[in-house]
């Protein structure tokens, strides 16, 4: 059965966005954008960043988004609905209070998925329609996982800021076997792979409502945050399946000031249509 809601994680406190970069190529919107940590509307080629994101959410068929937002969303709630309210799909909004993990933000959209299947995915990720597509599509939970070359190759994520994301453990069959999130030196080789072929979470899944036990269970990780990768492994140690869809195309990742540049670039001549 197609998936057709999702959940965009769009809280972050964007403490690596705020930090200054000399360096950064930004313009005065961006950085304004930047010194508020608002990645989502960032400007890119005239558009906030979020429109390109809703833009691939609706051609892959999802009709109805939930924002995870702070309590001070006014930004985005005025964009979204007052000065460019998205044609192809519904945008909601649902208030994180405190930015305590992505498992957290996740269990606070639960009242508005009413039971429903649904996608949850990072603001600051463009992820390629094909997988979208893919995870669209799914009659079961999963997630989209990355070569961790191609994430290099295809993208404009730099080799050293692979060791930040979330290794995935995939076994015989396809399915999710563990997963480890930023593993910083970590060996790489995660469940037998070599180095090349590790394969990486952009935190792009698919989930029912079974995800929400896990999220509400949680312990905090290591950080002290309630971290959605680690929720996913107690549920995958509660029995839930999740497939596995390897993936390959660029992902762009916004998450600091040197990665507008390389984004805008990347996605000149690209018309979102939210």
């Amino acid at each position: 059965m197609i998936t057709s809601c999702a959940v965009v994680l769009a809280r972050g406190l964007g403490s690596r966005m705020r930090a200054l970069d000399p360096g950064a190529d930004l313009t005065v919107a961006q950085a304004r954008a930047a010194d508020a940590g608002l990645k989502a509307m960032m400007p890119v080629n005239g558009r906030p960043f979020l429109d390109y994101v809703l833009s691939a959410l609706a051609d892959a068929g999802v009709q109805d988004v939930a924002l995870i937002v702070a309590p001070d969303h006014e930004a985005l709630l005025r964009y979204y609905s007052v000065d460019a309210p998205p044609s192809r799909l519904s945008v909601d909004f649902v208030v994180q209070q405190e930015a305590v993990g992505t498992a957290n933000a996740v269990l606070v959209a639960e009242d508005w998925v009413q039971g429903r299947a649904f996608l949850a995915m990072n603001a600051d990720n463009l992820y390629p329609g094909p997988a979208l597509l893919g995870l669209v599509g799914l009659d079961e939970p999963g997630l989209i996982a990355f070569e961790s070359r191609d994430l290099v190759r295809s993208g404009n994520i730099p080799p050293e800021r692979i060791k930040s994301f979330a290794l995935v453990e995939m076994d015989g069959d396809g399915y999710l076997r563990g997963i480890v999130e930023k593993p910083g030196d970590a060996p790489a080789a995660a469940g037998g792979m070599s180095k090349e072929d590790t394969l990486i979470s952009m935190n792009c899944w698919r989930f029912d409502a079974r995800i929400f036990s896990a999220c509400r269970d949680v312990a905090p990780s290591v950080r002290g945050e309630l971290e959605l990768p680690e929720a996913v492994g107690l549920a995958v140690r509660r029995g839930v399946p999740f497939r596995v869809l390897r993936a390959t195309g660029g992902v762009l990742d916004l998450s600091k000031r040197a990665d507008a540049a390389e984004v805008e670039r990347r996605l000149s001549g690209i018309v979102a249509r939210p």
